[in-house]
Parts: C-alpha cells; structure tokens; sequence
C-alpha cells in the first residue's frame, strides 16, 4: 500500500462507502445527483457510477493501481461534468445548478491532484499537461471555483442556512453570512494564489466543521430526512477531496504568496 496522506486515505475510503451505498440503493448516490428520472439507461448508470467509486477507492489504496484509479475517476468525473452539470447550469435555478456543478468540480480537482501524484513515467511523457505542475494547477483553480457556489448560496439563502448554525453558537445569520463569505474569499485565495495553501487548508476545515457541528449532533437524534442524510454524505465526500487538494500544497509555505508544488517520485 502506499499512501501519500491522509487526505488520500480519507478519499479513498469515502469512494468505496459511496460505491457500497450506491449498489446497496440501487440508486444515484447525492455525489452523481441530480439525474433527471427520465434519462435512457438510467440503471446501467447507477450501477456503473457505483462500481466506479467502489473500484477507485479500493485502487487508490494500492501502489501498483493507485494510478490508474485516479486517472480512471478523474476521466470518469470529467464526463459527468460536461454531459450532466454542465448542462444543469442553464436546466436547473441558478443556486441548484451552480452547486451541483461546484460539488463536481471539487470532487474532479481530487482525484486529478491523486493522479499527479501518483502518475508513473509513462503518464508523465504521454499525459505531461495533465499530470505536471500546470496540471496540478489547474486542478488547484477547479477547486478553487467549486467554492464560489457554496458562499453564494449562504448570501441567498440566509435565513435557511441560518437555522443550520448550533443553537449554542450566538448570532445565526452573522454565521450564515461569515462562512458563505469565507467560502468565496477562499475561492479567491486559491485561483489567484494569495496564501493558497492556507485558503485550502482552512476551506477543508470548515466543510469538515460544518458536519461535526451541524449534522453530527442531528444524526445523534435520529431525525434526519432522506435529503439531510444526503447533505451527510456529501459534506463527507467534499472535506475528503478538499483535505486531498490542501495536502497537494504541502511543499508550499503556509503564508507564501506562491510555492512550488509537490508531486510524488
């Protein structure tokens, strides 16, 4: 086994508890949501998108396929992007549309910064735009623009997002308006490179905050709808992938401006 940290292990083993949920379903997981119900082969599509989670958290927890299952998935999330999400832009309002296309950005710049790391000589002479530095930077910038979604659904939505914050906490909307506002100021660091490595680290750690805060203590009592355990599962998936691309800045000063990357020898 060979693993690189344990944002990449955390990854790896949200994928296969994706999978094992989507065939235990027999449905769209809330990573591949929303499909419209009325798509030709929408079966074929569940089993297949759980079958590649599965199989891609399994293969990234071994040296000898850890590359091929971040390529594979890294390929495979690029497609959903372009055939479902992008198109979700113009179907769906423009919070539904624009969050399920940043969820997918988030969860692609994951599996892409995965492949720079663990790409053998071969990908890097064949695939040396994808899996070098400039690579890596741009899976940095889809990450980055993922965030933008999150923040601007805190601004329109406050009053929903406000009863989310914990009862113990002081000043609900304060938070409401704080976090989607270190959400897009995050975003911002990131793309532009202005302390990337901080901005990263610190966007990992609210989304992971945010569900030991909000939803841990809402599991507790047993009360949570279909659409909140989804909400539960992608908060999971998102601080996984966010904690793989925070890691990817771990040759990079915590408060440098700019920084090389890092790739795996």
């Amino acid at each position: 086994m060979r693993i690189a940290s344990a944002g990449h292990a955390a990854f790896a083993v949200t994928m296969i508890a994706l999978g094992i949920l989507g065939l235990v379903k027999g449905d769209f997981t809330v990573l591949w949501e929303p499909m419209p119900k009325s798509i030709p082969a929408r079966e074929v599509l569940v089993y297949l998108s759980a079958l590649v989670a599965l199989a891609s958290g399994i293969g990234l927890l071994f040296r000898r396929t850890a590359a091929l299952a971040a390529g594979g998935l890294f390929a495979f999330l690029v497609l959903w992007l372009l055939i479902w999400r992008t198109p979700d832009l113009f179907r769906l309002t423009l919070v539904e549309g624009t969050w399920s296309f940043g969820k997918t950005l988030i969860m692609t710049a994951a599996p892409w910064v995965l492949f720079t790391w663990f790409a053998t000589d071969w990908h890097r002479r064949r695939l040396g735009f994808i899996t070098g530095d400039r690579g890596l930077c741009i899976a940095r910038v889809l990450y980055g623009l993922g965030l933008i979604p999150f923040g601007l659904a805190h601004f329109l939505f406050p009053k929903q997002t406000a009863v989310l914050v914990p009862g113990w906490l002081p000043g609900p909307m304060f938070w409401a308006y704080f976090t989607g506002g270190t959400f897009i100021a995050a975003s911002v660091a990131i793309i532009i490179r202005i302390y990337p490595r901080l901005a990263a680290a610190l966007s990992a750690l609210q989304m992971g905050l945010f569900g030991l805060l909000v939803w841990v203590p809402i599991v507790a009592t047993k009360t949570l709808t279909s659409f909140q355990w989804g909400e539960v599962v992608i908060t999971v998936a998102l601080t996984a992938a966010g904690w793989v691309v925070a890691g990817s800045y771990r040759d990079t000063p915590r408060l440098a401006v700019r920084g090389r990357s890092h790739i795996l020898s």
